[in-house]
C-alpha cells in the first residue's frame, strides 16, 4: 500500500466522523443555551417528560460526539446515536402528517437526519477507522 493510500484510508473516516459530529455539537449547544425553548418545542409535539428526555438527549449527543471524535467506543456510541436520531426524527419531524405549509421543511429535516443516521450506521457497522483511541497495536 502506498503512503498516499495509507494516509487517505486513515484520514477519510476521521474527517467523516468530524462532519457527522458537527450537527450534534450544534444540537448540544442549542440544548444548553436554549433549554426552555427546546422544552417548549418538544411539548408542542405532544412529548411528555420533556425535562428528563432532553437531559438524556444532551448526554447522548455530548458523550456520543466525544466517542466519535476520539474513536473510543465509537461503534456502540454510533449505534446509540443512530437509534436516538431515528426516534427524534420520527417524533419531531413527521412530515407525512404535517399540513402542506410545513411538510416541506419537516421532510428536509427528516431526510437530513436519515443521511446522518446512515453515516452513524456505517461507523457502528465498520468502526471508526485507523485514527482512534486507543490506537491499534502495531
Amino acid at each position: 500500500m502506498t503512503w498516499f493510500a495509507r494516509y487517505t484510508t486513515a484520514l477519510v473516516p476521521f474527517l467523516a466522523r468530524i462532519l457527522i459530529c458537527a450537527i450534534f455539537v450544534q444540537g448540544a449547544l442549542g440544548k444548553i443555551f436554549g433549554w426552555s425553548s427546546q422544552i417548549a418545542y418538544m411539548q408542542s409535539r405532544g412529548i411528555a417528560f420533556t425535562g428528563p428526555l432532553l437531559a438524556a438527549a444532551l448526554v447522548i449527543e455530548s458523550v456520543g460526539v466525544l466517542c466519535l471524535l476520539t474513536g473510543f467506543a465509537a461503534r456502540p456510541a454510533a449505534a446509540i446515536m443512530f437509534a436516538y436520531l431515528v426516534a427524534v426524527s420520527v417524533l419531531l419531524h413527521p412530515f407525512w402528517s404535517a399540513p402542506p405549509s410545513s411538510a416541506g421543511m419537516l421532510q428536509t429535516h427528516f431526510l437530513k437526519n436519515m443521511g446522518i443516521a446512515g453515516g452513524l450506521l456505517m461507523v457502528a457497522a465498520f468502526g471508526p477507522g485507523r485514527w482512534k483511541l486507543p490506537p491499534d497495536a502495531a
